[in-house]
């Protein structure tokens, strides 16, 4: 049967422009008339001269709207002139996955159906963001030339007789247009678990795992928090690593997530730092909607911070098959991220980047071959074997590290700030939060941390007296391709290596999201016990609000920079 195409009168929506990780909003934005068929019909439109026989990866973490969106992509990538979509089962693809089978296939880019670690159901959020062919998300240049494409956009291209079935596994060709379109459902676990295996040293693990190595199993709890990770954590943890299937929770992905909701900290992840606490578990895992964020827990519900996890990594790359073969590279944080990895760079001699918020800009330096491992504070760490975040990966990082160490998660991090010194690290949200005094804020105080004098200005909380370095709205030139990303967080950083940092998010899906961030560096072993929570620089965070009422001025709001009180 030929199938035709037709065109759709559409009117433009001024407010399509993709943040941090593409287009977030509550799922009844986008059900709006033509909504979503403009956002994805500006994807594709943008393209350019690369659309025509294009081939996509499709799929996302399972959230209530994905399989509609799935048909809708489906129809208008066909109209489009697409000639291969590679689509999840039943639209489930987590966002590492998606990013593996991009660079297996050589593909064109990948639609990823998603809004990460924001609750999913009818009344929450959706997201679409778009991968280019490295398997990353898109830069700054391509999410810009779509939001403007999104503003003119009259029409769109759509095949709405094509009527493909994404619960089988298989592969269904059309005719549309006199052209041919192939759709081919694969399973979503079977590449990323072959991609595993080449990285990591299975049998070791399993040996771990079933106490072959030590006399006495080493009992994981990994929680899916029902989102997309629940059938790799099923195949990996259970059938490949002998894990007791009882060790794993919430694995069957649900439109709503079960009520849960899926960021994997420790205010939503309770379930898992409880069960650790007063189980015999050795280790915990848990991971977000999508499967690119993770937390790790030790023993007794031991928290490993993404900064503390990200710099263990870092030291112990060698114990992974993967880094061994192909040689450790530099490191790479985010602005914002604790300065830990900083630390292991210079010991190791190897190159230390930091970047922006957002994964796309590890991406430049992994192509080029100038780093290995990246991680972001929010609880996001990957490598260069994919160009995404990866839960899954890093929970198997970890358990490498544990195998080849003999040692537990616990012991590992206090070994680690024996060696390099504890960075105590926090970071508190305001979310929904009114978006103009949100601005004014950010503003005044970039006032007063650029203004002359500021640098050399001691100021002191919980007994201790830091002297600034540096204020200033951090800037990053990207080493690879020159280009140059402004106003990306407010920084001031201290002489002893300790920070502050304030910005606004990209990532809510509605009003603003100002994220105050405090790493507090503590080379005395003598505090290394002490809990993040209650660090020098943090502590007055404890009893002291941080206020974005319009009605306050900006000094009574921030309590001068997180109420630490200058001594001039």
């Amino acid at each position: 049967m030929s199938l035709k195409s037709v065109k759709v009168a559409t009117k433009a929506y001024g407010d399509q422009k993709p943040g941090t990780s593409g287009l977030r909003k509550a799922v009844k934005v986008f059900q709006q008339e033509n909504y979503t068929e403009n956002f994805v019909q500006a994807i594709l439109t943008a393209l350019g001269e690369c659309l025509k026989g294009s081939k996509l990866i499709v799929g996302g973490d399972g959230r209530f709207y994905v399989r509609e969106a799935v048909d809708l992509i489906i129809k208008i990538a066909a109209a489009n002139g697409v000639s291969k979509l590679w689509v999840g089962q039943d639209g489930i693809l987590s966002t590492p996955a998606l990013s593996a089978l991009i660079r297996q296939h050589g593909a064109t880019g990948g639609i990823v159906l998603t809004a990460s670690h924001n609750p999913g159901g009818p009344d929450h959020d959706f997201g679409i963001k778009f991968n280019i062919a490295n398997g990353g998300p898109a830069p700054d240049a391509v999410t810009t030339n779509i939001f403007n494409i999104s503003k003119s956009l009259r029409e769109y291209s759509i095949v709405p007789d094509l009527a493909a079935d994404i619960s089988k596994i298989g592969t269904q060709t059309f005719t549309v247009d006199g052209r041919s379109f192939t759709v081919e459902v694969i399973d979503p676990v079977e590449d990323y678990l072959r991609l595993m295996k080449e990285i990591f040293d299975f049998p070791a693990i399993k040996q771990l795992l079933s106490g072959a190595q030590t006399g006495s199993p080493f009992k994981v709890l990994v929680n899916s928090m029902n989102g997309v990770t629940g059938p790799y954590v099923d195949r990996i943890f259970v059938v490949e690593l002998g894990a007791p299937a009882d060790n794993t929770v919430n694995t069957v992905p649900l439109e709503d997530f079960g009520g849960l909701h899926p960021d994997p900290n420790l205010t939503y992840a309770a379930e898992l730092v409880d069960a650790l606490r007063r189980g015999d578990y050795d280790f915990g895992a848990a991971f977000d909607g999508d499967g690119d964020r993770n937390m790790i827990l030790g023993r007794k519900a031991f928290f490993v911070t993404p900064t503390d996890s990200l710099a263990v990594l870092a030291d112990n790359l060698d114990c992974i098959p993967y880094f061994r073969r192909t040689g450790v590279k530099g490191f790479a944080r985010s602005m914002p991220t604790g300065a830990a990895v900083d630390r292991v760079a210079v010991a190791k001699n190897k190159e230390l980047f930091v970047v922006p918020t957002g994964w796309k800009f590890f991406g430049n330096l992994m192509d080029a071959g100038r780093i290995s491992l990246c991680g972001e504070e929010s609880f996001g760490t990957g490598s260069d074997h994919i160009r995404e975040k990866d839960g899954v990966w890093a929970a198997l990082a970890w358990l490498s590290i544990v195998q080849h160490l003999g040692k537990p998660v616990d012991q590992i991090l206090r070994d680690h700030w024996a060696k390099y010194g504890r960075n105590f690290f926090t970071r508190y949200d305001y979310e929904g939060c009114a978006v103009e005094p949100c601005d004014r804020m950010m503003s005044e105080l970039e006032a007063l941390v650029t203004a002359p004098g500021f640098v050399g200005r001691q100021l002191t909380a919980g007994g201790k007296s830091y002297t600034v370095r540096l204020g200033d709205n951090f800037q990053y030139r990207d080493p690879i391709d020159c280009s140059v990303t402004t106003k990306q967080g407010l920084r001031v950083l201290f002489e002893d290596g300790s920070c502050l940092v304030f910005r606004l998010s990209g990532t809510g899906s509605s009003g603003a999201t100002v994220r105050l961030y405090v790493d507090s560096y503590e080379a005395d072993p003598a505090t290394h016990g002490e809990d993040a929570q209650v660090s020098a620089a943090a502590k007055p965070r404890q009893h002291r609000a941080f206020s974005l009422s319009p009605e306050l001025a900006w000094e009574t709001q921030c309590l001068v920079i997180c109420s630490i009180q200058s001594t001039v």
